[in-house]
């Protein structure tokens, strides 16, 4: 592995993770009906500025912990065996439910480009979401291709990423360009600027779901533990990841509301599509389904090799059986992938509405990982300058968190992602209490 990445392998890696099915559905979904293009885009640069903060911490993580398992370990190192199950619980919830997610988006690429003929046997109705077994074919045969590229090892899985991270950005900007060179400026000037303030109702929605956002960063400290880098080169590459996170989320957003207005964009089932298809036509929607495709694709090869280093973390600090320790001839937590194939293969029988609730509460679930990683960071800096800015990440880690959970708060969760949030600690408690017996200590 120490042979296996460059910096551009490694910053690849982060953009296709950050940069997943989200930037091109949330501007119909979220985006453009609920906080405009200017307030979208304030919220979008706050928070990357805000990640980049989070990041701080990261970084003095980086300069005093080199084991596996990232904000995992370095809380157990600290704070022990219960804080620490309690972030790699976490983390294991937010980078396992985005590998099926990213999934059962690419089914919807194949409907986009091959309408009802992408639809046969319809099965059931999940959450008011239609289930085809043609969904659930794809949406496997997906996972299961990138379990196989990622169990031949991080060369392979990174040459892939490579390519998929080059078409997405080559993609969205080409797009931005034709979309911007034919739409009506005037329509968009009269629709998103003229009637636009500011309004931290709209902004605050979209700072909720930050973390959410942006959760592909964090798997730099998932990956770097055995390669050659530097604290000083993974937080430049985490910082440039994010801020190009936060250019291609506006883009999408822009390039959607070139065409459609905010209720236009909220009834179509991909806003970014029909307004591409409506100016572009059929060139211009097949660039746009290629950058999809390749956004989606990252984001499964990205959180599943994340997901492996978190599991092969955790059977090592005993918190998971002692088989997902193993590695394979190339290095690979090869049972680990498996275990992830193998819970990712479920989701598609749930319905993608399901997977959703689930990822929503992802943005929980970081923002704790995000507290847990500055505060630590703070308790063991030596500069004044870094203990201010990890306890400034702290502050905000919990305003992410506050954004999330106060009911009256305009980012706050749906009642069926804190039902399943509840029922996912519980688990977490059980297995915790029931199933961990033998005390681990690491060096």
């Amino acid at each position: 592995m120490r042979k296996g990445l460059s910096r551009i392998d490694l910053l690849c890696l982060v953009v296709g993770s950050i940069v997943g099915w989200g930037s091109f559905t949330l501007p119909g979904d979220k985006f453009l009906p609920e906080s405009g293009v200017i307030n979208t885009g304030i919220g979008l640069i706050i928070g990357g500025l805000t990640v980049a903060v989070i990041q701080k911490g990261y970084y003095i993580m980086k300069q005093n912990h080199r084991e596996d398992g990232g904000e995992f370990s370095y809380t157990f190192k600290h704070l022990g065996r219960k804080h620490g199950f309690i972030v790699g619980w976490s983390l294991l919830l937010c980078y396992l439910s985005l590998v099926p997610l990213n999934a059962t988006a690419f089914v919807l690429v194949i409907k986009k480009l091959f309408g009802s003929r992408a639809e046969w046997l319809y099965l059931y109705d999940v959450a008011g979401y239609q289930v085809f077994l043609s969904d659930i074919i794809i949406a496997s045969s997906i996972i299961i291709l990138f379990a196989y590229i990622n169990i031949r090892g991080i060369r392979a899985s990174s040459n892939a990423q490579n390519i998929m991270v080059l078409f997405l950005v080559l993609g969205v900007l080409i797009v931005f360009i034709m979309m911007y060179l034919k739409a009506d400026h005037t329509m968009f000037v009269t629709r998103y600027v003229e009637n636009s303030h500011l309004d931290f109702g709209e902004i605050s929605r979209i700072l909720a779901i930050v973390p959410f956002l942006f959760v592909g960063f964090d798997v730099i400290p998932q990956v770097t533990t055995e390669l050659n880098f530097k604290a000083e080169q993974s937080t430049r590459i985490a910082v440039i990841s994010i801020f190009t996170g936060v250019l291609l989320y506006n883009l999408l957003n822009i390039i959607t509301a070139l065409a459609l207005a905010p209720d236009e964009a909220a009834e179509q089932q991909w806003a970014a599509g029909t307004a591409v298809m409506s100016h572009l036509g059929e060139f211009g929607f097949l660039l746009l389904v290629i950058a999809l495709a390749a956004a989606v694709i990252g984001g499964i090869n990205g959180f599943m090799l994340s997901s492996s280093k978190l599991i092969g973390a955790l059977s090592n600090y005993g918190l998971f059986p002692a088989k997902y320790s193993e590695r394979n001839k190339k290095r690979v937590f090869e049972n680990g992938i498996r275990f992830i194939t193998g819970v990712s293969l479920i989701a598609p029988w749930l319905g993608r509405e399901v997977i959703i609730y689930i990822v929503d509460m992802s943005s929980l679930l970081a923002a704790v990982a995000y507290f847990y990683v500055c505060y630590i960071s703070y308790k063991i800096a030596v500069l004044r300058k870094d203990r201010f800015l990890s306890l400034l990440g702290s502050g905000i880690s919990l305003t992410f968190i506050a954004l999330l959970v106060i009911p009256w708060s305009p980012g706050h969760l749906s009642l069926a992602s804190i039902i399943l949030m509840v029922v996912w600690v519980m688990v977490g408690l059980l297995y915790y209490r029931r199933m961990i017996k033998t005390p681990v200590t690491t060096s």
